[in-house]
């Protein structure tokens, strides 16, 4: 069974930085395609960054680019998004998702991820 947790979400200020984390279990991470997504209230979940499985950034959303961070720990089974110089409209709940099959190359909508975490809030007051 296949359980992807994230933490890390939470208040802040605009300008302030979080540190999500998503711990996975019953997989491999390493071995598959993974991203972060969010999803905002009234709004379409979007993908935020997705890494395919030889840990290389496939695409970065234009809003995260030279803001977000994604890294792999293979050590930790864990997912890390570095979120920094927040702004109020990264308010939103944030997801990690990892895709089903071995080996694939990461997809940029939610239908490519076969597995998510529950969600973290993640609230940016300006």
């Amino acid at each position: 069974q296949v359980q992807m947790v994230e933490s890390g979400g939470g208040l802040v200020q605009a300008g302030d930085s979080l540190r999500l984390s998503c711990v996975a279990s019953g997989r491999n991470v390493s071995n598959y395609a993974v991203g972060w997504f969010r999803q905002a209230p009234g709004k379409d979940r979007e993908f935020v960054v997705v890494m395919s499985w030889t840990g290389v950034i496939r695409s970065t959303a234009d809003f995260a680019k030279g803001r977000f961070t994604f890294s792999r720990d293979n050590a930790k089974n864990t997912l890390i998004l570095q979120m920094n110089r927040l702004k109020p409209e990264d308010t939103a709940v944030y997801y990690c998702a990892c895709a089903d099959a071995i080996y694939g190359i990461a997809g940029l909508e939610p239908r490519h991820y076969a597995y998510w975490g529950q969600g973290t809030q993640v609230t940016v007051s300006s």
